[in-house]
């Protein structure tokens, strides 16, 4: 592809009129430090989403936390969405991250058989600079890597892409062909669009993700790079990306979009008191995502 070439990305939502699509946030809740539901909510609200929560545990704090406590809701996620079919309730995407149990794939499977025309969104939250996080286990990791086949939009990083491929860690300094070789490998196992966050090259001040799918060719994306490693980022990427695909905009839009809003919460975080600690702040930069529908 040319440079500066815009590439031809999909629609993968046709928002109509006045109508305000509904989605299936799958999700943990975090009771301190910014991640997950409490990301989720507010941004996807911002576009004009009506937010439908399905807790997939409770946590006091993020688990960068020392002496976080968890409180894992499989056990009750069954009747919680059996409840909503007797409501009528209808989804228009299916939004998953975190997830606390292997089981709660063969939930999150029976939401996709109850709504099979939503948009299936998996961000594969599990690892990332090489670590897989303290509450997976290697069957938690492998149902993730399952569900992540079945994606229209799969977002993971590096770490979680080399999970979901069996293959070893390189760490963050890929070429554009090797990013291009993940990326055809994961549509290769059924995911339809894929993200590809988190390159970072030796001596580069930029962050690059590339993007592609099943109608659209690899591109990619990129901002400055800011050198703080901040709880969060991953879900308010994942969150804006599908904020601005539930608004109406390409794949490519989208991914521009939610690049520059994290880069920009970044910056916002960095003046607040202990933000290392306490995840990422963007709640002043929530009139840029409800501009996505003007």
């Amino acid at each position: 592809m040319p440079v500066n070439q815009t590439p031809t990305t999909p629609t993968l939502y046709q928002r109509e009129g006045a109508y305000i699509p509904r989605v299936a946030a799958v999700h943990d809740l975090c009771g301190y430090g910014k991640c997950s539901l409490g990301v989720a909510i507010p941004v996807l609200s911002a576009a004009g989403c009506d937010v439908c929560p399905v807790p997939t545990g409770l946590f006091s704090s993020h688990t960068a936390f020392p002496g976080w406590y968890m409180h894992d809701t499989t056990n009750i996620l069954h009747d919680y969405l059996e409840a909503w079919k007797g409501i009528d309730v209808d989804i228009d995407a299916v939004y998953s991250g975190f997830l606390g149990a292997p089981e709660q794939v063969d939930i999150i499977r029976d939401i996709y058989e109850t709504y099979p025309k939503a948009l299936k969104v998996v961000d594969p939250v599990m690892a990332d600079h090489g670590k897989v996080y303290p509450t997976y286990t290697p069957e938690l990791c492998q149902a993730m890597a399952d569900l992540a086949c079945d994606a229209d939009i799969l977002t993971p990083n590096l770490t979680e892409a080399s999970i979901i491929l069996g293959t070893e860690w390189h760490g963050t300094d890929i070429s554009d062909d090797e990013a291009k070789d993940m990326i055809d490998k994961l549509i290769a196992k059924g995911a339809k669009n894929v993200v590809l966050k988190g390159i970072q090259r030796e001596g580069d001040n930029e962050i690059r993700n590339f993007v592609g799918g099943v109608d659209c060719d690899v591109f990619e994306v990129h901002n400055e790079f800011v050198p703080y490693l901040l709880h969060g980022t991953g879900d308010l990427y994942a969150s804006c990306l599908l904020a601005g695909i539930m608004a109406g905009r390409t794949l490519y839009e989208a991914a521009w979009f939610a690049g520059n809003l994290t880069h920009d919460a970044i910056e916002v975080s960095t003046k607040q008191p202990h933000f290392q600690e306490r995840g990422v702040n963007f709640e002043p930069l929530l009139g840029k995502v409800a501009a996505l529908l003007g």
